[in-house]
């Protein structure tokens, strides 16, 4: 397994069973997952740490966040890898502050501290995250895609938590959101009517043969769980834990 964060909030991971070559299969997503919507070219407005959705959960693409490049639709087509040795190069694109770059930063000490995965300055290697700010809203590649990689955090609102920082990295290391495993239904109600109809698809569950665990509980506190507004379409809540008072859904520092 690549990581090996601790087991109170683990993520959901989807493999791919039948191929050795890749680790991730995209599938589920359909062609969506490699659409530009037009929802994409407006901003993420203001957030703040108090509000209710949380700004990963505000863009246009697949499950608000979830968004491969066209190159990749090819011989690749819905496929990812793991990172090597769990070293994950990067580069910070110079537009950030260095207040922006700190809080990047700790997000990746947050990451050493609690799993075997670091995040290094990129020397010449070919395979790596760019980390930019100039393109609408908060998004990443799921996985290892190849080559240059973009992981986006719109300064005016993707940096406000430290949760985004660490769910959209989460992402790079091929972690999907929570609330799609197959077993969530044991742990939450999602109420669709209160869902978005061009939204209903972000609560599709993954099937049980193609997906797995590794064991690990469903987490309600894990910083890739959707919010309990999360994609609402009249202001009520569109996930509820079915034990109330069992956690609160997506702790901004739980990984």
């Amino acid at each position: 397994m690549l990581l090996k964060i601790v087991p109170l909030a683990v993520a959901f991971v989807v493999v791919v069973l039948a191929e050795e070559e890749f680790d991730f299969d995209l599938s589920q997503f359909g062609e969506g997952l490699y659409e530009r919507k037009q929802s994409e070219k407006q901003l993420v407005g203001p957030s703040d740490v108090e509000d209710e959705v949380n700004p990963e959960e505000l863009g246009g693409f697949v499950e608000g966040d979830i968004y491969q490049p066209l190159v990749l639709k090819n011989s690749y087509k819905f496929k990812s890898k793991r990172w090597k040795n769990a070293v994950v190069p990067y580069e910070i694109s110079e537009e950030f502050n260095i207040f922006d770059v700190l809080k990047i930063q700790e997000a990746f000490n947050t990451f050493k501290q609690k799993s075997c995965v670091r995040f290094v300055p990129r020397d010449s290697q070919r395979d790596y995250i760019s980390i930019e700010g100039s393109w609408n809203g908060c998004w990443s590649t799921v996985g290892r895609a190849g080559g240059k990689q973009i992981l986006n955090l719109q300064s005016s609102s993707c940096l406000k938590r430290a949760g985004t920082i660490l769910h959209e990295l989460m992402h790079v290391l091929g972690f999907f959101h929570e609330h799609t495993r197959y077993d969530r239904d044991r742990y939450v109600n999602v109420n669709m009517q209160n869902v978005k109809p061009d939204s209903v698809t972000n609560f599709k569950k993954d099937r049980q043969d193609r997906a797995t665990t590794y064991g690990i509980g469903y987490d309600l506190g894990s910083v890739m769980h959707y919010s309990t507004m999360a994609f609402s379409r009249n202001g009520s809540p569109t996930i509820v834990p079915k034990v109330l008072g069992d956690g609160m859904l997506n702790d901004c520092m739980n990984i």
